[in-house]
């Protein structure tokens, strides 16, 4: 099967004013990061806050342009096509938020909010947009009768479920979805994610999936993607990361992740000081002042993506 998704590179640098007397500073908030995805398949993006994750999803759901690199939807690349073809790929990526609340417009009724992707991007009538988005309520365990209402008047949980609908409305191929349930509680956290399976499953969507929940994503991911200050360290399938992590940086991630087992015993790795600025990147390999491992070979050379132990791995003290 081909990739519904793919990235080639893709880094993202931003200008930063430092005041009127000195010049501005580039951020390099994303690195040359690749991957690809397939249809029904869940990749999940995981790392420290300020690693690049959310940049990531801008790129992806066309937010943002690429400061360089290649992103491809269905094989074409969204650079190289004319404003209509873009109009339209827009469509197939849609973003799911981490607030549910700050998402929706606390004047707008339900109803209008789901509707209005469809009045922007397609020539249904009224009447079709609105079975459109009753339809699409019905999918999400959204009664009927929440049609009128406005945003404060439901849970959290029910807003996220109005956020997936809205995301789901125009039938995307790509849903990337940034920390979707971190702001929910244990219980309904559990039925939002279940409900975003039983979605994937039926619709045979692509799910990129943000987060810095690692249980959540043992739970849902197919494949995993470490990222560090832009880069991307250790990409590899669920069960590889999990039991075997080969970057010290994965490894230090895992190790904080609480298990549900009292009697397991699990060595926490505890790492010296915080990331880099990523307007002064460390030359090397970006994790070298914070890694264990590190020898003058990571100070020097970056490691590139390389295939080791059945995943790709950005590190020169990992061996093949």
């Amino acid at each position: 099967m081909s990739a519904v998704i793919e990235a080639r590179g893709l880094s993202r640098d931003y200008l930063v004013s430092r005041g009127a007397f000195r010049s501005s500073a580039v951020v390099h908030a994303l690195d040359g990061v690749s991957f690809s995805l397939e249809a029904g398949r869940t990749l999940a993006v995981v790392g420290e806050s300020g690693s690049g994750k959310s940049t990531l999803a801008r790129l992806l759901t066309l937010i943002e342009p690429p400061s360089a690199g290649a992103l491809l939807i269905e094989g074409e690349d969204v650079a190289h096509a004319n404003h209509a073809r873009r109009r339209r790929l827009r469509q197939d990526v849609q973003m799911v938020f981490q607030n549910p609340y700050g998402s929706l417009n606390p004047r707008q009724r339900i109803g209008k909010a789901l509707e209005e992707p469809l009045l922007v991007n397609t020539q249904q009538s009224a009447a079709e947009r609105e079975a459109a988005a009753r339809a699409i309520m019905a999918k999400v365990g959204l009664r009927p009768e929440f049609f009128h209402r406005y945003p404060h008047m439901f849970s959290g949980g029910q807003r996220q479920r109005i956020a997936i609908a809205r995301a789901l409305v125009l039938r995307p191929k790509i849903l990337v979805l940034d920390e979707p349930v971190s702001a929910l509680d244990v219980s309904i956290r559990a039925q939002v994610l279940n409900l975003m399976a039983e979605l994937q499953e039926e619709f045979t969507l692509a799910y990129v999936f943000v987060s810095h929940d690692l249980s959540v994503v043992h739970h849902i991911a197919d494949e995993v993607m470490v990222v560090y200050l832009g880069h991307a360290v250790e990409i590899g399938g669920r069960e590889a990361i999990f039991s075997a992590p080969q970057h010290p940086y994965t490894r230090a991630l895992l190790s904080a992740t609480p298990v549900a087992d009292p009697t397991a015993k699990r060595k926490r790795i505890l790492l010296k000081g915080e990331p880099p600025s990523p307007m002064a990147p460390p030359p090397g390999c970006p994790f070298n002042p914070r890694c264990p491992l590190a020898f003058d070979r990571c100070r020097k050379e970056k490691p590139p993506l390389e295939a080791k132990q059945g995943r790709a791995v950005a590190c020169w003290a990992t061996t093949p």
